[in-house]
């Protein structure tokens, strides 16, 4: 008997494919990456599997399923680690205008790097907050689902050649003072000062499935939603909704934005332009 061929209108085979993929990865080890942005979600897993040499998906999902180094392997493609030390220079300026003077009405002030990525934006708020003598003030915590990168951030060590874009990012950012004064040069890395780290927690949190652990005066998330789709973004909003103080800052991505989000109307914008909003409601 002839095999049924698929009606025009039905999902394609490597659709079927990664939905099961994800499905597994999400039952054997409880990352959730079922409503990642399909297009960016295929081009990750064709670079995993022309790493582990596959053909298919389904290939890939035997390997990923039996061999957590596979797995370990996979999570770094698909997890967003594009960034830089005072990446989008005019966010922190108007971070120090706008952000830095509510902070120092709070005796004490939490803040939430949601997707830390390798650190660093971590340590150049944290640069920032010591330049404003907030530091003492303020503990940061730095979260991202991928624990190699966490351990990567930890560490403050970035790669040397990256200085001079980063000196020329922390100038126009509003930097005060010698952008060398926070690191030391060793062989082809970059140390920043331990002292950057002592305000910071680093722990591992999956946006997608893992519960708000506190409540924030400023969560930052810049450049992360847009790998997701739709309903997922929706469930983030809320869960950054539910972490913020009333007051509180959220701060996005310069393609992300609060509108038609669930809780667009308990926003209001601080500094529209480099997506600063404020909590109200």
């Amino acid at each position: 008997m002839a095999l049924p061929v698929g009606r025009p209108d039905e999902p394609d085979l490597e659709q079927i494919e990664v939905g099961l993929l994800l499905e597994g990865i999400y039952r054997r080890y409880g990352f959730d990456f079922r409503e990642y942005a399909p297009a960016s979600l295929r081009r990750r897993l064709r670079r995993r599997m022309d790493g582990e040499g596959v053909e298919t998906v389904s290939a890939l999902q035997e390997l990923v399923l039996h061999d957590p180094q596979v797995m370990e392997r996979l999570l770094l493609d698909l997890s967003i680690n594009v960034t830089a030390m005072f990446r989008d220079p005019s966010f922190f300026l108007a971070f120090r205008q706008h952000v830095v003077p509510l902070l120092r009405t709070y005796p004490f002030s939490r803040l939430w790097v949601a997707g830390c990525s390798t650190g660093e934006e971590v340590y150049s708020l944290a640069i920032l907050l010591a330049e404003e003598g907030l530091s003492e003030r303020t503990r940061v915590y730095a979260t991202d689902i991928n624990e190699a990168v966490i351990d990567l951030a930890r560490l403050g060590v970035f790669p040397l050649d990256k200085m001079q874009e980063y000196t020329h990012n922390y100038i126009r950012a509003g930097g005060t003072t010698a952008f060398s004064k926070y690191y030391v040069a060793r062989y082809d890395g970059a140390q920043f000062a331990r002292s950057l780290a002592d305000s910071v927690v680093f722990a591992q949190h999956n946006l997608a499935s893992d519960a708000a652990f506190n409540e924030f005066h400023v969560i930052t998330c810049r450049n992360v939603m847009i790998y997701f789709d739709r309903p997922l973004q929706d469930h983030v909003h809320r869960l950054f909704y539910e972490s913020l103080a009333i007051f509180g800052i959220l701060a996005l991505g310069q393609k992300e934005t609060i509108r038609q989000s669930p809780h667009e109307r308990a926003f209001e914008e601080l500094a529209a332009e480099e997506r600063l909003y404020r909590k109200v409601r």
